[in-house]
């Protein structure tokens, strides 16, 4: 061909790097792999159960773009645990994942050229959504010794008169931080000086360890301008259902819903019978927090495997990640990862793969059971001790 029919985005768009290294560790016999962030846990019977009688019924048609009324109704009535207050027929919408969920939101607030702040170390698809729809992003590095929580002061050197939107995600994929009512409060004084608009994904909102979850949403004046992601992978062990849930301002929802009806119609029929008997079943609670107490366990296991190794930890609060530090062993997160694989056969995740700043750092997912756990710490102490 004499020219390319590729979009350069695309093209000059990095893989992402958590694929690469379940590739090489889907090849290894003997792999152990603490990479996945995905819940070993299965989907309770009684939400199978549900999805299976609404097939059994013929419920398999397409639903409202927005989501069924029930669904939508019991989102919205989920929600208000966080004091998040939205009306169920115009403030939610039932996406494919919170995934969907935040490429519509850019999609429907960015222009090209525009600036978003994302917060990082952060979930993979952050950077290369904002750059689908045209977006600037714009690293906004959070540090160690903040125990990873965003500051005023950081946020604040960031903005520039291109600013529009800041991307934000706490409980944190990769670094387990949390963000406590008085951080938010400081980031929603700043937000509101410089007229941004925030998205916040609140994905593992439900998996925090002793310390209750708060949504800038819930903050004086911020409703408005900001857009909830919620959904069920993650404290409902939902992951392959693809359910998502997008709360915020009428006009927004609105704008959304236009993208979400001419890319995917609705969310699948079957996954929303099933999102809605998690949202009301009775016990729908106590399972959430049967699935955290054991996180809780795991996560106190993980962190006392990797500080008996001699490595620098900042203990999570929330999510189901441990972002050791491995500087100490003089080599990159990419080196430290690729050899660890080659030498003990245990997969974990580059912390550049959540940004530059994750450099020196590597994600380690508790979302395995304690003997995994286990058999990965005595490998990689193993592999520790001879770089330390």
């Amino acid at each position: 061909m004499s020219k390319s029919y590729l979009s350069d985005i695309v093209v000059n768009m990095p893989d992402s790097g958590i694929k690469d290294f379940f590739d090489v560790a889907n090849t290894l016999d003997g792999a152990l792999s603490l990479g996945v962030g995905e819940p070993d846990f299965a989907t309770p019977l009684h939400v199978r159960e549900a999805a299976i009688a609404s097939i059994s019924r013929g419920e398999t048609k397409y639903t409202d773009n927005r989501g069924t009324v029930e669904l939508r109704a019991a989102a919205a009535e989920y929600l208000e645990k966080f004091d998040l207050h939205y009306d169920r027929a115009d403030e939610i919408l039932i996406t494919m994942g919170a995934s969907e969920g935040i490429d519509l939101a850019l999609r429907t607030l960015v222009n090209p050229g525009e600036e978003v702040l994302v917060v990082e170390p952060c979930y993979v698809s952050y950077q290369p959504c904002v750059e689908l729809c045209g977006g600037v992003p714009v690293s906004v590095a959070v540090k160690a010794a903040n125990h990873f929580r965003l500051t005023a002061e950081d946020l604040e050197a960031k903005i520039t008169d291109k600013t529009k939107v800041l991307l934000l995600s706490f409980p944190s994929n990769p670094t387990g931080a949390i963000m406590e009512k008085e951080d938010l409060e400081a980031i929603a004084k700043v937000v509101k000086a410089h007229d941004i608009f925030v998205i916040s994904d609140e994905i593992y909102a439900e998996l925090t360890y002793g310390k209750m979850h708060v949504s800038i949403a819930a903050l004086p004046d911020m409703y408005e301008r900001t857009l909830v992601l919620s959904g069920f992978s993650k404290a409902f062990a939902m992951t392959g259902w693809r359910m998502g849930i997008a709360a915020g301002p009428k006009d927004v929802i609105f704008h959304m819903n236009k993208i979400h009806q001419f890319t995917t119609m609705s969310a699948g029929t079957t996954s929303q019978y099933a999102a809605l008997e998690a949202l009301t079943a009775e016990v729908r609670d106590e399972e959430i927090a049967a699935m955290r107490k054991e996180y809780d366990c795991r996560r106190k296991l993980m962190v006392k495997g990797f500080e008996d190794m001699g490595l620098d930890v900042v203990v999570p609060e929330g999510a189901f990640y441990v972002f050791p530090s491995i500087q100490k062993t003089g080599m990159s997160s990419q080196e430290f990862c690729k050899k660890l694989l080659e030498e003990q056969k245990v997969a974990v995740i580059p912390g550049d793969a959540f940004g530059v700043c994750g450099d020196g750092y590597i994600r380690c997912s508790y979302a395995y059971s304690q003997d995994v756990i286990r058999k990965c710490l005595e490998k990689i102490a193993v592999f520790v001790k001879k770089y330390v």
